[in-house]
């Protein structure tokens, strides 16, 4: 009885090794998701770009902007008042610090003063650190303050103090849903869109039918297009589901255009459909698809911003999500829905989706026509 196990044991091993798919599921997958989770997940908030628009422009503002740059959170740009909402539509600053005109005045004068924190609230998570590090950067300065006012002689009231109001951006009650619902849909559009196309080349060598493709006068662009045109009309009807579904139960409005939402949603998807071809053209069989997708999947969720925001990671993995459509695409998708901008503001990101979904077609058109040969 040992003797038929160990023989079937070392027939399973010899099988198993001897695939080298199977090879990069068992040694590369768990290296690959481990190192790449420890970078992406991360839930720090640091090298904040932070606008300051310094109406005062005195000694006392000018400290209170040092303590800020010197907490090792922010990283502080000098703004002009017009410069200010671009720079927060563009995602270019994710906080902005105003300092009013007669803030040394009236520190000086024995008055309370505000200053005022103003954070991009399509990411909730952020935001709420973001104020919770300038509240403190706030209370240090006050410290400082007091303990110099108290140390003049002859002192009978409280010196004045300096309060940081919050006020939060495209998302003023800073509501988690609103930042979390809208991902959740680019996320589902990218398993759809990579799952079940992967399958479809696969599928057809498996039963028999790639035979009878072959020998059609079929192009490629016919090809890739007669592969992918099915799923994104499907795509679209669970878009369109997901969104009426968000709307109606999570109250998620959209901003911005919905007709430019549904054109760059194309884009977004095809471009998936056509990573999912290359896979299902360089697999054998649908459980290698399958596997293959899904080692594609897990690391383009995680480095997408999803769920940790891409500027917190080290600088490589911010650099690899330069070719993950989904990181795109959310910053398309976030823009559109939560803060109603438009192809002025998007169109670097849109530049870079059209780029990734042109390389992933041409890959598949050419890798269909290698399966011919």
């Amino acid at each position: 009885m040992f003797a038929r196990v160990r023989h079937l044991v070392r027939k399973e091993f010899l099988q198993m090794l001897r695939d080298p798919r199977m090879r990069v599921v068992i040694l590369g997958m768990p290296i690959i998701q481990m190192t790449i989770m420890a970078f992406a997940l991360t839930t720090d908030v640091t090298d904040i770009g932070c606008a300051v628009l310094d109406l005062d422009n005195s000694a006392l503002s000018r400290r209170l902007v040092a303590d800020f740059t010197a907490s090792g959170y922010f990283r502080f740009r000098a703004v002009h008042p017009g410069e200010l909402n671009p720079l927060i539509d563009r995602g270019e600053a994710r906080a902005a610090l105003i300092i009013p005109e007669d803030f040394a005045r009236k520190l000086l004068s024995g008055h309370d003063t505000e200053i005022q924190l103003i954070t991009d609230g399509s990411d909730s998570n952020s935001t709420a650190i973001i104020s919770g590090y300038a509240q403190s950067i706030a209370e240090s300065f006050n410290e400082s303050w007091l303990r110099q006012n108290l140390a003049k002689k002859g002192i009978t009231t409280r010196p004045p103090l300096v309060s940081c109001i919050s006020r939060s951006w495209f998302n003023v009650n800073q509501e988690s849903r609103l930042y979390f619902v809208p991902a959740l849909i680019a996320v589902m559009l990218f398993i759809f869109s990579i799952l079940l196309p992967s399958i479809g080349i696969v599928r057809e060598k498996e039963i028999g039918t790639i035979e009878q493709v072959m020998v059609t006068p079929i192009g490629r662009l016919d090809f890739v297009l007669g592969k992918t045109l099915p799923y994104l009309a499907t795509s679209y009807f669970t878009m369109t589901v997901m969104l009426i579904v968000a709307m109606m139960i999570f109250d998620v409005r959209v901003a911005g255009s919905m007709t430019l939402l549904y054109i760059l949603t194309g884009l977004y998807l095809f471009g998936n459909m056509g990573l999912a071809l290359v896979i299902s053209s360089s697999a054998k069989t649908q459980q290698q698809a399958l596997l293959t997708s899904f080692l594609v999947m897990m690391p383009s969720v995680l480095l997408s911003g999803f769920m940790f925001p891409i500027h917190n990671m080290p600088e490589p993995a911010q650099i690899a999500t330069w070719l993950n459509p989904m990181r795109w695409y959310l910053e398309i998708l976030r823009g559109i829905v939560l803060r109603g901008v438009g192809l002025e503001i998007l169109w670097p990101q849109i530049a870079a989706q059209s780029a990734l979904s042109f390389f992933f077609l041409t890959l598949a058109a050419l890798r269909f026509k290698k399966t011919l040969r």
